[in-house]
């Protein structure tokens, strides 16, 4: 089952796909997809219903981020060994946790705003994990059984801000639409196997980050486990798991995203995304 919200910004409606990929209207049976709402009982009685006798949306609409909000915006630096040597960094002993701001969440065809006098903002295709069940000090053998849906994140990031101004990532990771989501939230019986799935993302049509989970330094199940030992996990949090190489900071010499680019990334079974770099005004 896939779950989206479609409308325009502040205005979205929870909806689900059916077998024809028709958008069909769920706020019947939940007012939103939200940390308040979402849950492997909500999943439950969604899979039970009849689609076709729900209200269709316009076809046409806005694909809103699949979320009305997160909770924990969790994200894992350099979890990929080709990705970590194109950045010239040390493979990880321990992954490494870092936190995006809950509020650079957006829609996955969304326009990404450059931050003001931004010289060095990045694209990141990744995998991210949405929770359904409460995670404290999980098992790694039991993780999986904790997860709501699979999505397709651009951890988009403002290298300088990263990396040559102090402090934590954080600062790098946080902007307003750096956090694309969607365009749906795939449930688990649709992902046998989180560890094999082809990624990618072109700029303007031209081949950037090609790769696939399963080459992963630390997997999923060990993910979730890993974060549930530091802090709990609920319901509507949201882990990106890392990032494939081919990020414009590796390039020689690094390439950034500029006002006018055009970003279309996807993961294979979990959907595609679109976006327009803009100045941000104002």
């Amino acid at each position: 089952m896939k779950l989206l919200r479609i409308g325009p910004a502040g205005a979205e409606r929870p909806a689900i796909l059916d077998a024809d990929g028709v958008a069909r209207d769920v706020s019947s049976v939940v007012p939103d997809y939200s940390p308040e709402t979402v849950s492997l009982d909500l999943i439950a009685r969604l899979g039970a219903l009849d689609a076709t006798k729900l209200p269709a949306l316009p076809s046409a609409a806005r694909i809103g981020a699949p979320l009305k909000r997160v909770g924990h915006f969790v994200a894992i630096g350099l979890n990929y060994a080709d990705h970590a040597a194109e950045t010239g960094a040390p493979i990880p002993r321990e992954p490494i946790i870092f936190s995006k701001a809950p509020n650079s969440l957006a829609g996955p065809n969304d326009d990404v705003m450059l931050p003001r006098g931004s010289q060095k903002t990045d694209w990141e295709v990744e995998l991210a994990v949405v929770i359904g069940k409460r995670c404290d000090y999980v098992e790694e053998k039991d993780a999986l059984s904790h997860v709501l849906g699979y999505a397709v994140c651009n951890d988009v990031s403002e290298r300088e801000y990263q990396a040559e101004r102090g402090g934590q990532w954080i600062k790098g990771k946080s902007a307003p639409t750096f956090g694309p989501l969607g365009p749906w939230i795939v449930t688990p019986d649709e992902v046998p196997d989180p560890q094999n799935l082809d990624l990618f993302l072109d700029v303007n049509g031209e081949p950037a980050q090609r790769g696939n989970t399963r080459t992963m330094i630390f997997g999923v199940a060990h993910l979730i486990s890993y974060v549930s030992s530091f802090m709990v996990l609920e319901p509507g949090d949201v882990i990106t798991t890392g990032t494939p190489p081919g990020v414009g900071m590796g390039r020689k010499p690094p390439v950034y995203l500029k006002a006018g680019d055009r970003m279309r990334l996807g993961i294979v079974g979990l959907g595609e995304q679109n976006q327009k770099v803009v100045a941000r005004q104002g």
